[in-house]
């Protein structure tokens, strides 16, 4: 993970209004896992939400093809792509705080492929931003996995070698 540089480094916003804002973040529902979700009912597949049987509640289950859909946030779990940005207020606890979520995942992936599973990781750099996807080419490159052989594979955005910030 690395630091990028910001041109306006200072909070606009109060501590208190910093953490408000912080706790109203979606850990579920949020709108990339909910256009993945929308758009694979729509093509046929058919998926349990977060189940807690399985290592680290994926966000998706699709029990039939023994696969599950990670959504993941590219600030929250640390992803090399322009929508992370480590941010300048307590670098120390947000690099900690990440790194820990990156070791969770990597425990997880570990688990879900000991158990048999397949896994997708969907990347929000892959729904949005300026060089985002389009949602039916994302649900495209899903479908493609499911009715493969593949154990694992990721979507992210189309933002390698371009010099562009979302």
């Amino acid at each position: 993970m690395e630091d990028r540089p910001h041109s306006h480094r200072t909070d606009v916003h109060s501590p208190e209004r910093r953490s408000y804002n912080m706790s109203r973040i979606r850990g579920r529902n949020t709108k990339p896992e909910v256009q993945i979700r929308h758009g694979l009912h729509a093509r046929g597949y058919r998926f349990r939400l977060q189940d807690k049987r399985l290592p680290g509640r994926p966000d998706i289950v699709l029990p039939k093809w023994h696969s599950v859909i990670q959504v993941h946030g590219c600030f929250w779990h640390g992803h090399d792509c322009p929508m992370f940005h480590l941010p300048a207020t307590r670098p120390a606890f947000w690099r900690t705080k990440i790194d820990a979520n990156r070791v969770r995942d990597g425990l997880t992936a570990a688990a879900l492929a000991a158990a048999g599973w397949r896994r997708l990781t969907v990347w929000e750099c892959a729904l949005r931003g300026r060089v985002r996807l389009p949602v039916g080419e994302v649900l495209d490159v899903c479908e493609q996995f499911l009715r493969s052989a593949e154990a694992e594979a990721e979507i992210q955005g189309p933002w390698q070698g371009l010099a562009c910030k979302p």
